[in-house]
């Protein structure tokens, strides 16, 4: 298991930051610059009478079987839990229902989350992938080289009891240094970590606004009007206030700081 999932981050990485590696060419036809699309080639059939081609072949099946839960396993290896969730509680104490959409606050929390992890991927192509492409790193050094940054990151966000409540389930070793950190005690205690802090800040967000609910809500019912919704009377108000506080600067800029 550990195996594949550096495998797998190693993949991903090494696709996402393979078009940084310089694969744009000048166009003679277009006098511009056009990216070069690479040729696939796809071979069915042969049979794997070496040991070395059966090794290939059942490699390339487990990347393919880990990548169907890719998308689970870049959220929770991020910081895209602790934005969207954030996020989501943004919209839920303004009572503002589907406002931002769903695609929206995706969107945001994903270029949030390549804006905070950028220094992570930088330093993952430096020491990780530019030198396995120029041959100076075989495959086991480039995914060595390639997790301890992602394993540095999630550990400054990662409370130590989070962590050691998985080590000591897991009947693990305390770790000397970040290289023995385990990935499978790491990723749930890091992922449990980030829903902490993430409901902390959503809890701070909703006390202004439920303040306004509370007023309003005294307000209509001193002047009798108990059949008026408060949430609809409120609504305004919430909106006005996030407006004139400037409400997502400040959301940004505490999660830039929780970082």
């Amino acid at each position: 298991m550990k195996r594949m999932l550096h495998l797998f981050i190693f993949c991903v990485l090494f696709l996402g930051l393979f078009s940084q590696a310089g694969i744009v060419e000048a166009s003679p036809t277009s006098g511009g610059f056009l990216p070069q699309i690479p040729q696939v080639e796809l071979k069915i059939g042969g049979d794997a009478d070496t040991p070395e081609s059966t090794t290939t072949t059942m490699q390339l099946l487990l990347i393919f079987t880990v990548l169907s839960i890719a998308p689970a396993i870049l959220i929770l290896m991020t910081c895209f839990t602790r934005i969207i969730v954030v996020l989501s509680f943004v919209r839920t104490s303004l009572a503002t229902q589907q406002m931002p959409p769903n695609q929206v606050l995706v969107g945001i929390a994903l270029f949030l989350t390549f804006f905070i992890m950028a220094p992570t991927l930088q330093t993952i192509n430096d020491n990780a992938v530019q030198p396995f492409m120029q041959g100076k790193l075989s495959q086991e050094q480039a995914l060595t080289e390639a997790i301890t940054p992602l394993k540095s990151f999630m550990l400054k966000q990662t409370r130590q009891k989070d962590l050691a409540l998985f080590l000591e389930y897991s009947r693990a070793e305390k770790p000397a240094s970040i290289e023995d950190v385990s990935l499978v005690a790491l990723v749930p205690a890091f992922a449990i970590s980030e829903l902490k802090t993430a409901f902390q800040i959503g809890f701070m967000l909703f006390i202004p606004f439920l303040v306004i609910d509370m007023i309003v809500a005294s307000i209509l019912m001193g002047m009798g009007m108990m059949m008026l919704p408060p949430v609809m009377i409120s609504l305004p108000f919430k909106i006005l206030l996030f407006i004139m506080v400037d409400g997502w600067y400040l959301v940004i800029k505490s999660l830039f700081l929780s970082f």
